[in-house]
């Protein structure tokens, strides 16, 4: 069964590259829904106009540019994703009967987190995220704005009482990181921990020991 990753508008394009490289290090299937308002994110971002004709080519393209924006970074095999048009509301993931292991949602802007908190499924995105939630699946929002106003915290609020868990686009600093990549791949990495994936995108905290390796 896929995962399915869900693109926002938010800024943090970088992010779910990151968490797409991981997913399918990890061997994981995916299933990929952009955004209409994502898709302008990532031009501004990155430079690079996601088709739906095109898909593959551009989302190759996009997961092997770094967060530094230099092409060629990485070397991605996408065959493992499947893009579903964020207009197809007929598509798979917008039934229950789909089978999927859960939802990513990153960057998940306020907008994002307003429509799925209010059950909106404006779009398939959000369709598949309401579609999580009563199927009691793996639910992960990885909010990506700053500051929250109240609204925007009630809305987080409700999606942790119905099950989804929130992770903050807010890197840490104890992993010692050098690169901006690095700082993404940590957000990437708590992504992944919270949907329980495997992955070596950042060295993890060991106690009074420090910092140990990826792989400890």
């Amino acid at each position: 069964m896929p995962w399915i990753v869900g693109v926002s508008g938010a800024s943090g394009t970088p992010y779910a590259a990151a968490v797409l490289r991981g997913l399918l290090a990890a061997g994981e299937a995916v299933d990929l829904v952009v955004s209409r308002a994502s898709r302008l994110t990532l031009l501004d971002e990155t430079g690079i106009a996601f088709r739906d004709a095109h898909w593959q080519e551009d989302l190759r393209e996009w997961l092997a540019r770094g967060a530094d924006g230099k092409p060629g970074t990485f070397d991605v095999d996408v065959s493992g994703v499947r893009y579903w048009p964020a207009g197809d509301l007929a598509a798979g993931p917008s039934s229950g009967s789909y089978p999927a292991k859960g939802m990513l949602i990153v960057p998940a802007s306020t907008a994002c987190v307003a429509g799925v908190a209010l059950g909106l499924s404006k779009d398939l995105l959000q369709r598949t995220a309401s579609v999580t939630l009563k199927e009691r699946r793996t639910l992960v929002v990885a909010v990506r704005e700053t500051p929250l106003n109240g609204q925007t915290l009630r809305h987080l609020v409700t999606l942790d009482d119905a099950g989804a868990t929130v992770v903050p686009a807010s890197p840490a600093f104890y992993a010692g990181a050098t690169h901006i990549q690095d700082l993404v791949d940590f957000v990437a990495g708590r992504v992944l921990d919270a949907a329980g994936v495997g992955h070596q995108l950042y060295r993890r905290w060991r106690g009074d020991l420090g910092v140990g390796r990826p792989d400890q």
